[in-house]
């Protein structure tokens, strides 16, 4: 993931599955079948079928797709991610015990480690506007790319909605043995399908709340384009007025590129601010480096909440992260803006 996309001797180890019991046979746990013989096949976000003659057991993933995969059970055998796995906010509360760490900075991948895995399969996203999975995008190391050589790569689209995203991978731990409608793991969709529900009943209460998603840098202040942004098109189709940017950056159409001096150019009642730069005294700081944030009405009055970018793989992430934004928006004042 580029700029502001992010904001950032081996044991070789069999495929575990999560939550295996000292009783459990290795590859196996209880709601989880062992994967099927094969042969394999899967649709790739980019449209490819992607084939094996058996199906893959040896999973090297993308942190959120690792994620995914061990929200139903599959626990890979390595991981790479694009910062610490102790702050990753898709890893930072699962446990990754046996998995192998195989980079924690974008665009940097131990292909050698990963080899030694012997992997039959590479977990990542696919990105429509830059045409690349994720960590094989341009500008990371040339080195690093030479991943997709290892095994073959597939993975859901980061495309129109988290909530495809979240199928796609569903799908694709199904095809790999995971009994997905298995009530310990269905559990997490009817958490989210719940926490749409309150969310729309939130948004309907303010009929005239404008919300706009930014990220910060020194230089320059970033709004989101909701059209690459599939949690931004997720919130617009449950009701919520997430503005779209006027002048998207051709060459990088995620944002808007804006200089500080013209930070207020938008004005909503509400900004969603980049989660991954987020912090509950971010607004200040920002201001006191930035004056002219506080330009913004919103800004000014600390109508600021986290905005999950780009991240969100789960069902039980996105409800976890759309109920705070509930509360958000059952405390906004929705004409802060005007």
């Amino acid at each position: 993931m580029r700029a502001w996309r992010t904001a950032v001797a081996v044991s070789v180890l069999s495929v575990a599955l999560a939550g295996c019991g000292s009783g459990d046979t290795p590859g196996t746990s209880s709601g989880q079948s062992a994967a099927p013989a094969g042969p394999w096949t899967f649709t790739d976000g980019s449209g490819q079928v992607v084939k094996a003659d058996k199906t893959p057991t040896r999973i090297i993933a993308h942190a959120g797709e690792a994620a995914a995969l061990m929200s139903f059970g599959i626990k890979p055998v390595g991981i790479y991610a694009d910062e610490s796995v102790k702050t990753d906010p898709n890893l930072k509360n699962l446990d990754l015990t046996g998995i192998e760490i195989l980079g924690e900075e974008w665009g940097k991948i131990d292909v050698e480690k990963a080899a030694s895995l012997r992997p039959d399969l590479i977990v990542a996203d696919w990105w429509p506007a830059e045409k690349a999975h994720s960590g094989l995008e341009e500008g990371v190391d040339e080195k690093s790319k030479k991943l997709a050589e290892l095994a073959p790569v597939a993975g859901a689209t980061q495309g129109k909605s988290i909530l495809e995203l979240a199928n796609g991978y569903e799908t694709l731990a199904k095809s790999l043995g995971a009994k997905v409608d298995d009530p310990k793991f269905a559990a997490n969709k009817t958490r989210f399908d719940a926490s749409v529900a309150t969310f729309k009943q939130a948004v309907a209460a303010k009929p005239g709340l404008t919300v706009l998603a930014m990220s910060p840098a020194d230089d320059k202040i970033y709004v989101a384009n909701p059209e690459y942004a599939p949690e931004l098109l997720d919130l617009q189709s449950f009701g919520l007025k997430v503005m779209n940017p006027d002048s998207p950056d051709k060459a990088f159409p995620y944002w808007e590129n804006l200089s500080w001096e013209n930070s207020d150019k938008y004005q909503p009642d509400l900004i969603l601010w980049d989660g991954r730069a987020f912090k509950p005294d971010s607004n200040a700081e920002w201001g006191k480096k930035q004056p002219t944030w506080f330009k913004i009405k919103a800004a000014k009055e600390n109508a600021v909440v986290a905005w999950p970018a780009y991240w969100m793989h789960t069902y039980g992430d996105f409800a976890t992260e759309l109920d705070k934004l509930t509360t958000a928006v059952k405390s906004a004042n929705e004409n802060i803006g005007s």
